[in-house]
């Protein structure tokens, strides 16, 4: 038997950006409580947590004060620092979720891969890259473009270089400048997602997203994906098999390749909650961060139900320097029915930050066309700006 006590139990969250904000924002309805350990004084999340340490991510003493005040430890950010992490629990007790052995296989793309394609679970060509004739070579077996990528630290988009010809091997590695791996280019039909969540002796997924990148970037989450059924269950299954694959409870963000032939292809997983998964705030019975909650504490899971046909965007900073935050012709959005508008609360924006989203629900309509949710959430999110020139 379950009980509820004030005050609730605690979670640590390592790192206060937009996710860890949304995960506080789910956390209070459940009577838990959100701290969060961020370097940014005033960080997203600590408008709406219970409280913020301020410090970085890798600062092993900041994260034994944040395990000392909470009930189980979760992170928002792959910069956490597996290694402080895992002693840092073994010292106070407090358990990790995710398992910090997870963070370091996600934390190495080409570790990574290599375990999931170990595991069974279906991957581009991929190879280590020690120097350019290892790019070439790759040209060579699978043609041209391929998409050399940072093993480590990159995230949206970042870190990830097209190579177009053999001529641009050499300037694409002084690009990533660091360690690096290759993968042949996917043929794809599109890019999708799956928002999996793993907790105690169970599992569950949310429907299948489509996902719209623009210079690497997410600009739009449409659901469900524009897929054919077999397509999407054969995405389930993958999900599934990831799960196996991970150690440890909480939310899991899935992107997948959803190829011509209509195969179903690994691009990378992200270890907690993911953007492409903001939709179910509004578009499904629980959210991603209601599921991340209660899955790190081990409580049953959430329905992840669709209520209806949903598509999110992405507000991106559009202005070419950094300056103070200031959104502007927000009334449309405020004005529109089924429009739910998300503002981050951070204050300087830069160019394509991501600094809120807006979300297009039909809940309720399981016919709606989402074609037209996704004309109408990229109106709205085209008549606000950034810029006030």
């Amino acid at each position: 038997m379950r009980s509820l006590r004030s005050p609730g139990p605690t979670v640590g969250v390592v790192g206060g950006g937009q996710l860890g904000r949304m995960l506080a924002e789910a956390a209070s309805p459940l009577g838990v409580e959100v701290v969060v350990l961020d370097p940014t004084p005033e960080c997203p999340a600590s408008l709406v947590a219970r409280g913020q340490i301020v410090a970085d991510f890798d600062d092993e003493a900041a994260i034994r004060d944040l395990a000392e005040r909470a009930d189980v430890l979760t992170f928002e950010i792959e910069l956490a620092d597996q290694d402080a992490l895992e002693r840092v629990s073994e010292d106070t007790g407090t358990p990790v979720h995710p398992k910090p052995s997870t963070l370091e296989t996600i934390h190495d793309k080409l570790v990574q891969k290599r375990q999931l394609e170990d595991a069974g679970i279906p991957v581009p060509p991929f190879r280590a890259v020690e120097g350019a004739d290892d790019i070439r070579e790759a040209i060579e077996d699978h043609g041209a473009p391929v998409m050399l990528k940072a093993r480590t630290g990159g995230y949206d988009g970042r870190g990830n270089v097209p190579v177009e010809s053999k001529a641009e091997a050499e300037e694409a590695l002084e690009a990533v400048a660091g360690p690096a791996m290759v993968e042949a280019f996917v043929d794809f039909e599109r890019e999708v997602s799956v928002i999996a969540a793993k907790g105690e002796g169970e599992t569950a997924t949310f429907p299948l997203g489509e996902n719209v990148h623009r210079e690497e970037i997410l600009r739009e989450t449409i659901i469900p994906a524009r897929s054919e059924p077999e397509v999407a269950e054969r995405a389930y299954e993958v999900a599934t098999d990831v799960l196996e694959v991970m150690d440890g409870r909480g939310v899991y963000g899935i992107e997948l390749f959803e190829t011509v032939d209509g195969e179903i292809l690994l691009n990378e997983i992200a270890p907690r909650p993911h953007n492409s998964g903001h939709w179910t705030i509004e578009g499904a019975v629980g959210s991603q961060f209601e599921q991340h909650v209660r899955a790190v504490l081990g409580w049953p899971l959430a329905s992840a139900d669709l209520l209806g046909p949903t598509v999110s965007t992405n507000l991106l900073g559009d202005v070419e320097e950094p300056t103070d935050a200031r959104l502007e012709n927000v009334e449309r959005i405020l004005e529109t029915p089924g429009a739910h508008l998300h503002w981050y609360g951070k204050r300087e924006v830069r160019p394509l930050r991501k600094m809120g989203h807006v979300t297009v629900s039909a809940r309720g309509e399981e016919t709606a066309d989402v074609e037209e949710l996704l004309e109408t959430a990229r109106d709205l999110r085209d008549a606000v700006t950034f810029d006030a020139a």
